[in-house]
């Protein structure tokens, strides 16, 4: 099933699409923005996957679909740590791995608690400031 009736589904989606992107170009990048604090890349991981996670689970609501996207962005992480090694500018780092995992059980967690239906109170918010602008 997928999260509430949504009229603007199709910009979501490229929403979510352009945050696996950013990912991918972030983690292939030679000089990715830092936090500087210690262990801050962890909490960058935590947060990007955690988001995009979060993203998808807006979008679908069913467990299947969540389940297959959860796994497809620890798989995503695992892949680009693999990458990463490869490029030999970047780091090979299993702790880069489980907080990407991590990143997406809180994200996940944190939309059972929010519900699915926050994309569809945004569409709906926008389209009444819409009309009362007019």
């Amino acid at each position: 099933m997928q999260g509430g009736f949504l009229s603007w589904r199709t910009l979501w989606a490229v929403v979510g699409w352009t945050i696996v992107i950013a990912i991918i170009w972030l983690s292939v990048s030679p000089n990715p923005p830092t936090i500087h604090i210690q262990d801050g890349d962890k909490y960058e991981h935590v947060v990007a996957y955690g988001v995009l996670m979060f993203w998808f689970c807006q979008l679908y609501s069913g467990w299947k679909g969540r389940t297959a996207y959860g796994l497809a962005w620890i798989a995503l992480g695992i892949a680009l740590e693999f990458v990463q090694r490869a490029l030999g500018y970047r780091i090979f780092d299993l702790f880069d791995m489980a907080a990407n995992a991590v990143g997406v059980l809180i994200g996940w967690g944190l939309a059972l608690l929010a519900g699915t239906q926050l994309l569809a109170k945004t569409e709906a918010a926008l389209t009444a400031r819409r009309r009362v602008g007019r």
